[in-house]
């Protein structure tokens, strides 16, 4: 059975504050929740150690962005070497706001995929397509490209730590979200475009990511192709990223 994820990347949000009163909620919780999904932090990288010690093994930890490069001088930049040294098991590569803001090449992205699985960590692919691509026809064109090249270099023993997350780049901050049955098909052809690549297709999480939010998340999670979320907003909102995480089907 394909794991169950709600993964909260937090971006460039946070304090110290937050970290304590956000992940104790949270943490009160996790013993409530009970629906087999792993539940994932994701904050800035300065507060891992914070979110770590807050909490207590209750919940798994990512980063939200690695470098290209193993070691070096490269000022600024973090390992995925260093990620494992803090904990972190998950790390995002690819997200939207990367490539967009930071000139992030799939051929980049693939570096990056590459660094996480040598060093024992999972990547997190973010992949997704702009409005003008949707309404030009070329979605699921685009999105099955960014998976062939940022994947391109998995090799089979690496796929157990390989999970994609589909963000439509329209709807990642704008409070609009596709459809269930639109962001099912498109998991759909993800999960064809992986097993045309040898890989495992039916066993690797394919989470959905674009504004959800407690009152669509179950509507989203029903999917039979959609394996649980990444969240933004919603994930600086304890009630609300608690709901999240309980809106797996039961039994599911």
């Amino acid at each position: 059975m394909r794991r169950k994820i709600v993964a909260g990347n937090w971006k460039m949000n946070g304090s110290k504050d937050l970290v304590q009163q956000l992940v104790g909620v949270i943490c009160d919780h996790a013993g409530s929740l009970d629906t087999g999904a792993e539940v994932v932090i994701i904050p800035p990288a300065p507060y891992i150690p914070l979110v770590q010690q807050q909490a207590d093994g209750k919940l798994a930890l990512g980063v939200q962005n690695v470098s290209e490069w193993q070691s070096g001088a490269y000022t600024g930049e973090i390992s995925a070497d260093m990620a494992k040294d803090l904990g972190c098991w998950y790390v995002l590569v690819g997200h939207s706001e990367r490539r967009q803001l930071f000139g992030e090449t799939d051929e980049v992205v693939a570096r990056k995929v590459g660094r996480v699985l040598e060093s024992g960590l999972t990547a997190v692919l973010c992949v997704g397509e702009t409005l003008e691509q949707r309404e030009a026809g070329e979605a699921v064109g685009v999105v099955a490209g960014q998976v062939r090249q940022g994947l391109s270099a998995v090799s089979a023993d690496q796929w157990s730590r390989v999970v994609v997350a589909y963000e439509p780049v329209w709807a990642i901050g704008t409070g609009k979200t596709a459809t269930a049955e639109d962001a099912q098909a498109m998991h759909a052809e993800i999960r064809k475009m992986l097993a045309s690549m040898n890989a495992p297709a039916e066993e690797i999480s394919v989470l959905y990511g674009g504004s959800v939010k407690a009152d669509n998340a179950a509507a989203l999670f029903s999917e039979p192709d959609i394996d649980g979320g990444l969240i933004g907003g919603a994930s600086l909102k304890a009630d609300e990223f608690v709901s999240i995480c309980r809106a797996f089907p039961v039994g599911a």
